[in-house]
């Protein structure tokens, strides 16, 4: 009480000093005739206003009152009994979830280690039965690779055997020629026209010639080594009077390289008697040239 009565007198008294100085003076004009006309008086020069003074501040004044303590209320136990159940419950119920995730979690982790399992063997079992398609059609190819290749050198052994023989013919049949085995009742002079005249040499030199000139490829898979044989008619220049095929080998292509390579070889020479043969038998095989 005594703080507030000491702040409305202290009021009171600024409020008081502010409107006193601040009042203006109040004028009274008057008129004075005068039955001499004279100058009118001058009009006094308004007051100045002083200036209003800055009010004071007011003391501030703390209050010294001890904050009142306000006691926290007391929890309801029924209400703290209650919420420790519901968490307890809360609990039991997090951990039963997280139980069966990792039960979920185990039980995909085995069908899914169980379905690796099963996919490798899979794939296993397919890699065997591939292998063992290979492996048995290689057995195969193999065999049919070996029947083909005895077969291949049975025959080559036959055409070699079978051209041993008929070198061996020919070479009787020149030699006879040569000592002028004819008929029984020729001259000799027949017999003694054709043939190298028992000159073996001969038929060697007249063979690398011509094979010299036969241009030919001969194909892959190209079964045994048969040959061509020709009968060659010669002019006593030792140009070429005739070419006839008397066996083919079967590669038409090889015929025609060896009767072209007889055809270009000419002029053929003399033999050692100093005159041309009029006539020799040339054989030649793709795979000798």
């Amino acid at each position: 009480m005594l703080a507030a009565a000491v702040h409305a007198a202290l009021f009171a008294f600024l409020w008081f000093g502010i409107h006193w100085q601040s009042t203006q003076p109040i004028a009274v004009e008057a008129e004075i005739w005068d039955p001499q006309i004279k100058d009118a008086a001058p009009t006094p020069p308004e007051p100045v206003p002083q200036p209003t003074p800055e009010p004071k501040p007011e003391p501030v004044i703390q209050d010294t009152t001890p904050p009142k303590v306000v006691a926290p209320p007391l929890p309801d136990p029924e209400i703290a009994l209650e919420q420790e159940k519901k968490r307890k419950e809360q609990e039991r119920k997090d951990l039963q979830r997280q139980e069966e995730l990792e039960k979920q979690r185990k039980l995909q982790k085995q069908q899914e280690e169980q379905e690796e399992k099963d996919r490798l063997k899979a794939e296993a079992e397919q890699k065997a039965a591939k292998d063992k398609a290979a492996a048995q059609e290689k057995q195969k190819l193999d065999a049919a690779k070996k029947t083909e290749a005895d077969a291949k050198k049975k025959q080559a052994a036959t055409e070699a055997a079978a051209e041993t023989k008929r070198r061996s013919d020919e070479m009787k049949r020149m030699l006879g020629q040569a000592v002028g085995n004819g008929p029984a009742n020729s001259t000799g002079t027949a017999a003694q026209s054709q043939g190298p005249r028992g000159d073996p040499g001969y038929a060697q030199k007249v063979a690398s010639k011509i094979k010299s000139n036969i241009i030919f490829n001969v194909p892959e898979g190209l079964a045994g080594n048969p040959a061509a044989e020709f009968d060659v008619q010669l002019l006593p220049d030792g140009s070429v009077a005739s070419v006839r095929l008397r066996k083919s080998s079967g590669v038409s292509g090889f015929d025609e390289a060896v009767k072209r390579a007889i055809e270009k070889s000419a002029p053929y020479p003399k033999d050692k008697t100093g005159s041309v043969p009029s006539s020799f038998i040339g054989t030649h095989k793709p795979k000798d040239q």
